[in-house]
């Protein structure tokens, strides 16, 4: 028989929508408004960067970042953030949740402004100092994965958790939103008081001496709303799950979260049972029988959505240049160019990326976490296939205007989908002393599925014919080739989700069995709460 569920953890759990609920959200969803900002804004300026630093005279195109530059500059941040994902994780249960969340925000804001401050006398050594500030701005990042899904989830009740967990999440499409309209300011401003004619005018005076601020200022603004919530993070109780459930203060917790919810908690006598036994460990024996399968299904997801998810931003500037929004850019200076590819990235956030987080946080505790996931797959595979199997039909300029429209709603899907359940489901599903640690596992497996589709389909999606791929890049399968690929991804992707187990309207200690670990291990255990261990939707 399942032990009774702790006073001040059940208060948690049936307490109604709250002010500090919001609170708690937009403390913790400044986090991810300032990740997105900060991994999204380099694809803003990275042809500026180009221009600037690697003109080359006669050229009949404007200088634009080798290969391997262009990886390191777009990629570092992605390194970063995946150690920074495993190691916040880890420290967030050995520690506390508290105790790291203001450590990765100062480390986001010490390196934005470090990133734009990048100096050095030739183009190499500023790249260099650019990407070691990106490496650890990403590693900060990466410690707000785990930690402020963790917070949420060990805050909220149960039967508005996964709304208040996506919530968090979906202030992801606001930080993209933002990176690009601010973009748009910047450099609408410079270009009016900068004029500079285009490239195929005056190759050397298309690229005015004052534009190297552009993009130093683009990725410094980054620092400000981090280092504005810094203050309400360090005024946040550390979680009652973790005092009580980890730390194994029940004393501490009550209070704290008498505070929180403006009701008196009596604490629970602390009762130490010798007899009771040891608690497992992470990858025990014991662990791996109860929660290996869903580590595995929460990785793979997350793993495989992010190869698709990522390596779609490939296709952009083709699906941008096809329909007009940015001309060829030998047409404009480097500011106007700045600006065109900001209108473009705002316009795609605007019209599909925040409506397909918001869709999810409206119905993730109607239909489940389980249905949409699996919904998000079905018509990611659905919309990628569409594009493939008759790709030929959508180049040509009649037809454009659908292929936009079929590559948005792949987006859609993707986040009124796994994008945001994955994010949300390993918050859920583990206990109070692994689930930073686990989710940082998960969400590292995306970031790796985001280095895949990023890079490997960067050299995968080019031209069958060498002649025709870009510049320092081998031949490829092409870009048909490469949607088919991407679309078996997504069929992979649907499969593994039936690992995942449904944490809709269930208490964390129910979905992580720790009702049932001090009763016994084992087949005991098993026998009192036979579906513990159930890796399919419950219906």
């Amino acid at each position: 028989m399942a032990k009774e569920q702790i006073q001040v953890l059940n208060a948690l759990d049936v307490a109604k929508t709250q002010w500090y609920h919001f609170t708690a959200i937009v403390i913790a969803g400044m986090g991810f408004f300032t990740d997105a900002y900060d991994l999204f804004c380099i694809s803003l300026v990275t042809k500026l960067l180009g221009r600037i630093y690697y003109h080359v005279d006669g050229s009949p195109k404007p200088g634009s970042l080798p290969p391997n530059v262009a990886a390191a500059v777009n990629g570092v941040a992605f390194c970063g953030t995946l150690s920074g994902q495993l190691f916040f994780g880890w420290l967030g249960d050995k520690m506390g949740r508290k105790k790291v969340y203001g450590m990765t925000l100062m480390m986001m804001v010490i390196c934005s402004v470090g990133s734009g401050l990048s100096f050095g006398h030739s183009a190499k050594s500023v790249m260099a100092t650019l990407c070691f500030f990106r490496f650890w701005l990403g590693f900060g990042i990466g410690g707000d994965y785990p930690l402020s899904a963790t917070i949420m989830s060990e805050y909220s009740n149960k039967k508005t958790r996964g709304a208040f967990i996506a919530a968090v999440f979906a202030m992801q499409g606001f930080g993209i939103l933002a990176g690009g309209i601010f973009a748009i300011i910047v450099s609408a401003s410079f270009n009016s008081r900068y004029t500079a004619p285009a490239y195929e005018v005056d190759p050397a005076g298309s690229t005015v001496v004052q534009a190297d601020y552009i993009w130093r200022i683009i990725v410094m603004v980054g620092a400000l709303p981090a280092a504005l919530t810094y203050y309400w993070r360090m005024k946040m109780p550390e979680t009652a799950r973790y005092t009580a459930l980890v730390a194994k203060n029940m004393k501490q917790a009550a209070a704290d979260m008498s505070k929180v919810l403006q009701v008196e908690i009596q604490a629970e006598p602390q009762s130490e049972d010798p007899a009771k036994p040891k608690p497992y460990g992470l990858f025990s024996k014991e662990f791996l029988t109860r929660h290996g399968l869903h580590l595995l299904g929460t990785s793979s997801t997350w793993f495989l959505l992010d190869i698709a998810f990522y390596s779609q931003n490939l296709f952009q500037k083709d699906i941008f240049s096809a329909i007009g929004w940015i001309p060829p850019a030998k047409t404009m200076n480097a500011i106007e160019e700045v600006y065109k590819i900001a209108r473009a990235q705002t316009l795609i956030a605007l019209c599909s990326t925040v409506p397909g987080y918001w869709f999810t946080v409206a119905f993730i505790d109607k239909i489940g976490r389980f249905a949409i996931q699996l919904m998000g797959f079905f018509f990611m595979t659905v919309f990628m296939f569409a594009l493939a199997i008759p790709y030929d039909h959508w180049t040509h300029k009649d037809n454009r205007i659908g292929f936009v429209v079929m590559y948005s709603l792949t987006f859609f899907f993707a986040n009124f989908g796994p994008n945001a359940t994955t994010f949300v489901v390993p918050a859920e599903i583990f206990p109070a002393r692994f689930r930073s640690t686990c989710h940082g596992i998960s969400s590292a497996s995306g970031k790796l599925g985001a280095i895949v589709g990023s890079f490997g389909f960067l050299y995968l999606a080019q031209n069958k014919d060498k002649s025709k791929a870009d510049a320092g890049y081998p031949a490829g399968i092409g870009v048909k080739n490469s949607l088919i690929v991407l679309g078996v991804v997504n069929i992979l992707g649907f499969f593994f989700t039936f690992l995942v187990p449904e944490a809709k309207g269930r208490s964390l200690e129910e979905m992580s069995g720790e009702n049932e670990e001090d009763v016994g291990t084992g087949e005991e255990s098993e026998q009192s709460h036979p579906h513990n261990n159930k890796t399919v939707p419950y219906v």
